[in-house]
């Protein structure tokens, strides 16, 4: 069974963390909302409180197989300056687990240094943060355990690439279909 953690961090996008959460749910991939601050609740950049499944740093990462890191400022910086995201997406990136990111959060990637020679996409002018990043202008990009998307307009193409990584093609469709996409 598949399992992703989602970073939710003060001033995320809401509807990028959201509807990749909503889709891999309708996928039946299990999904876990982390929020990296010290209380569940997590306000969007949006003003819209989100109840956390769990504290990142209380999460077990062993058996999770993605993680997620949703865009929106200030919520790209919180989560930039989050050891436990960063130490996380530098483990999983060279363990060669998944990693995600859209809009403005692909910024980490590129400080993080794991976007060397790989084709990557992000929200429109955060291009020079994508460092050693061969940057596209396209929806989602996936190279190698590397998926990135360019903002709350893609969120939804986003959330069926990470469930053709994660399960197929086939069930991303499914999933696309039955959201009248």
């Amino acid at each position: 069974m598949s399992k992703v953690v989602v970073f939710l961090a003060d001033g995320f996008e809401e509807i990028e963390g959201l509807t990749v959460v909503d889709m891999l749910r309708r996928a039946e991939i299990t999904v876990i909302t982390a929020s990296i601050t010290s209380r569940k609740e997590v306000v969007g950049a949006h003003e819209i409180t989100i109840l956390a499944d769990e504290l990142a740093e209380s999460i077990n990462f062993s058996n999770v197989d993605m993680v997620v890191l949703p865009g929106g400022m200030p919520g790209t910086r919180n989560l930039g300056a989050c050891k436990k995201v960063t130490d996380t997406v530098m483990e999983f990136f060279q363990s060669g687990k998944e990693v995600a990111a859209i809009c403005a959060a692909p910024s980490v990637f590129g400080d993080l240094g794991i976007l060397q020679g790989k084709e990557a996409t992000c929200y429109p002018g955060f291009e020079e943060r994508l460092t050693g990043a061969r940057t596209v202008i396209e929806p989602v990009v996936a190279d190698g355990n590397v998926t990135t998307s360019r903002g709350m307009g893609t969120a939804i193409p986003f959330g069926a690439k990470l469930i053709e990584k994660m399960i197929g093609s086939e069930k991303a469709k499914e999933v696309l279909d039955s959201i009248m996409y």
